[in-house]
């Protein structure tokens, strides 16, 4: 079911958004050569309970996951690049790392998600990045009442195969509000004009994700973390956005 929030909901969703975004670049922060994965989640876990928040996480159990997920944040280096389960990996020089973080305040929802390099850069892996950068303000700035789903997604798309990526569609965008995925799926190639109206109210959250050199995916032995079929990297960006009568607005801003 596809729910419309009413303005003063909206600003009751802001501070989750505001607090998933200062997570983010608190753990992006502390992503240096030789930091633990799971030092990452700890740091995570740790800001949750400070703020008197509660995890999307750690119960999650979808049909897609071999077990509940156990930690607080999704940390997928290189040829990963969603819902990658953290353990006991001490990141390396040149590491791309997409984290992606979830949590509820005061029983509302936001979700976000950034990638970036750890060390030394490869420039193949800063172009991946600036263009996923790129995607999700195309696909954020299509969010305007009036346009469809479809705008976002072929927004998105463009930017992605304008500078040469393939596509995948099976993970996208998705509906958030009180619980972390709704409706509707927002996917990240698409025609213009099509789909769901953007009416205000709408609170979605726009990921685009690209791989290197592939579109398709494969499931590790942890149930969980999605690697590229050819091992080539991955990144990945994500903001929650509301609706409005004056256009998107988006909860997860980071300063």
């Amino acid at each position: 079911m596809i729910e419309l929030r009413t303005p003063a909901e909206i600003e009751q969703m802001a501070p989750a958004g505001k607090f998933v975004a200062s997570v983010l670049t608190a753990t992006a922060a502390a992503a240096k050569v030789g930091v633990n994965l799971l030092a990452l989640d700890r740091l995570a876990h740790d800001m949750i309970r400070e703020a008197g928040a509660e995890s999307c996480y750690i119960d999650y159990h979808p049909s897609f996951g071999a077990s509940p997920f156990g930690k607080v944040i999704c940390t997928s280096v290189n040829d990963a690049v969603l819902h990658g389960l953290p353990h006991d990996y001490a990141l390396r020089d040149g590491d791309l790392l997409s984290l992606d973080f979830a949590a509820s305040v005061n029983g509302w929802v936001s979700d976000s998600a950034l990638s970036i390099v750890v060390g030394t850069p490869r420039e193949e892996d800063l172009a991946l990045i600036d263009t996923t950068t790129r995607a999700l303000a195309a696909g954020i700035a299509a969010a305007q009442p009036g346009n469809k789903i479809g705008d976002i997604s072929a927004a998105i798309a463009a930017v992605g195969h304008g500078d040469g990526y393939t596509i995948n569609t099976d993970f996208g965008g998705h509906g958030v509000g009180r619980t972390m995925h709704g409706d509707p799926h927002v996917p990240n190639n698409g025609r213009p004009n099509r789909g769901l109206p953007l009416r205000p109210g709408l609170v979605i959250a726009i990921e685009p994700w690209f791989l290197h050199t592939t579109d398709r995916i494969v499931t590790d032995a942890d149930g969980w973390t999605l690697r590229s079929a050819d091992g080539s990297r991955g990144a990945h960006m994500e903001h929650t956005v509301a609706i409005t009568e004056d256009g998107p607005r988006i909860l997860t801003a980071r300063d």
